[in-house]
């Protein structure tokens, strides 16, 4: 199992975004996210960390 839960950051706290991501492509300032459901996200965001042992994503919204 290769895929990690995207986490988005706000006033401290993680909130879970999505679930089994197995595809995040960082462009132009968005984050594309998809899981092995084929649920998707675009966000204005960035990854602030990757905890890879613990399949954590954790995304920062740039305002």
């Amino acid at each position: 199992m290769c895929e990690a839960n995207a986490y988005l950051l706000n006033k401290g706290q993680e909130e879970l975004l999505l679930e089994r991501v197995d595809k995040v492509i960082p462009k132009d300032g968005e984050i594309y996210l998809e899981n092995i459901f084929g649920q998707r996200k675009i966000l204005a965001a960035r990854i602030k960390e990757l905890h890879l042992v613990d399949h954590k994503i954790i995304i920062e919204k740039i305002d």
